[in-house]
């Protein structure tokens, strides 16, 4: 599926697919995970079913899952190019910068 081109709503659906295709792989009940997870059932069952959720309930859900190591692959820590890095010396970025006029 090439997340990219779908709606916010299709993602949440398709967010909400995976977390149910993980559950029933690890065998848990909507109940279990939501004990694993400190959360109420309906926050499992509303997630599943691609309705809109907290950020701190996805980290729960992941977590509860075995799954959170996957944000690596979600969401990489950008790199920094060795040519930025010489240009910073060392100093972390702290701000965009405007656009050069062209």
């Amino acid at each position: 599926m090439v997340i990219a081109s779908k709606t916010d709503d299709e993602v949440l659906q398709e967010l909400g697919a995976r977390l149910r295709a993980y559950r029933l792989q690890m065998n848990l009940s909507q109940e279990e995970l939501a004990v694993r997870a400190g959360v109420n059932r309906t926050t499992i069952r509303d997630a599943e079913l691609g309705k809109d959720f907290q950020l701190t309930t996805l980290v729960k859900l992941l977590r509860a899952l075995g799954r959170l190591g996957d944000l690596d692959a979600f969401l990489p820590a950008p790199s920094v190019s060795p040519i930025q890095l010489m240009k910073r010396q060392g100093k972390p970025r702290r701000r965009a910068s405007k656009p050069a006029d062209g």
